[in-house]
């Protein structure tokens, strides 16, 4: 089964930028879809980017433009590239693969985006 660690939170100020890692071990990461979440002081769990087993991706509309998902198989990691930030991206940023019903989490990175 598959082991998830999330790095590369930090402080940032607004219109800056950071790539998250979501690097994986016990398990070949690309056998997996995989998404990434945050959550909000207060707030939901929401889904932000998604990179399936055959390479789509998805984005919520809040991120569209500005957040890239990808994968390097060689790396067995996911990144998030995050450009033009806002403070209302900050949050912790949660990893989670999912292949049928098993899926597996993060401990999740916190991005904190102000001046």
């Amino acid at each position: 089964q598959v082991q998830l660690v999330e790095s590369g939170g930090g402080l940032v100020q607004p219109g800056g930028s950071l790539r998250l890692s979501c690097a994986a071990s016990g398990s070949i990461l690309s056998i997996y879809d995989i998404g990434w979440y945050r959550q909000a002081p207060g707030k939901q769990r929401e889904l932000v980017a998604t990179i399936m087993r055959g390479s789509r991706t998805n984005y919520a509309d809040s991120v569209k433009g500005r957040f890239t998902i990808s994968r390097d198989v060689a790396k067995n990691t996911v990144y998030l590239q995050m450009n033009s930030l806002k403070p209302e991206d900050t949050a912790v940023y949660y990893c989670k693969a999912d292949l049928g019903s098993f899926r597996s989490w993060g401990q999740g990175t916190q991005v904190t985006v102000s001046s």
